[in-house]
């Protein structure tokens, strides 16, 4: 199983003083030696965190699998088949949030996604939609022509107790029904040193994403050492 760093929120703390530091790219590096096997940013519209410069200069750098989140729109479309990401994971988007609030709409956007689809493959670029854990969205994942869906698991990361069981019964079903159906299945969004394991114990599950908890205790412990302990737990589940 896989591990791809979010490096998104080193440059939130660079944007805090629209700085140069710390610099997204070198923690990325950092993030390469403490053993993450790929990086992954996010790309959005206003530009809050990760920037035009960012994208180019990690595709540079990270030698191995560079994920570039983005939302299904003719801009991004198009700096993806400039850059060429060894994937591209569509993501829904809204100026308001703080962060990704749930999965891709994709019975609403079921067009516009599968003109991104398209687009990107002609590109030679693979293709993954962050779904939530329902069956339909996988559905129509397989349809429109994705290579691989992403589970959101932020409502499992958000909950306790009996809920949390049952949100995680929610993704190991859609996990194994993605997987019968052909698509290749990662997971992520709010996992942490606390909750990986269960997850991580999904055994078709090819990679898991994670960056908020990761870059959270590199303010402390330092990029290498903070991907090294997540890198042991995915592991050991």
């Amino acid at each position: 199983m896989i591990l791809g760093v979010n490096i998104d929120h080193i440059a939130t703390v660079r944007q805090a003083r629209r700085s140069v530091e710390p610099d997204p790219v070198t923690a990325a590096a950092l993030a390469l030696l403490g053993g993450a096997d790929g990086v992954t940013a996010h790309l959005r519209e206003d530009r809050r965190h990760i920037n035009d410069r960012d994208v180019r200069l990690l595709r540079e750098v990270v030698s191995c699998e560079f994920n570039l989140e983005m939302a299904a729109t003719d801009e991004m479309i198009d700096i993806a088949l400039m850059t060429k990401p060894d994937m591209a994971t569509l993501v829904p988007e809204k100026r308001q949030e703080l962060t990704t609030e749930g999965g891709l709409d994709v019975v609403k956007s079921r067009r516009q996604l599968k003109h991104a689809v398209s687009k990107l493959h002609a590109g030679g670029i693979a293709v993954s939609l962050f779904i939530d854990p329902e069956q339909k969205a996988i559905d129509i994942a397989k349809e429109i022509g994705a290579d691989m869906v992403e589970i959101h698991t932020g409502r499992y990361a958000d909950t306790r107790g009996a809920v949390q069981q049952n949100e995680l019964h929610r993704i190991i079903d859609s996990v194994l029904y993605a997987e019968r159906i052909g698509l290749t299945v990662n997971a992520g969004h709010g996992l942490n040193y606390h909750n990986v394991r269960a997850v991580a114990a999904i055994a078709v599950v090819r990679g898991l994403y994670i960056g908020h908890s990761i870059v959270s205790r590199a303010v402390l412990v330092g990029m290498e050492r903070a991907v090294r302990e997540m890198k042991m737990l995915i592991e050991q589940h």
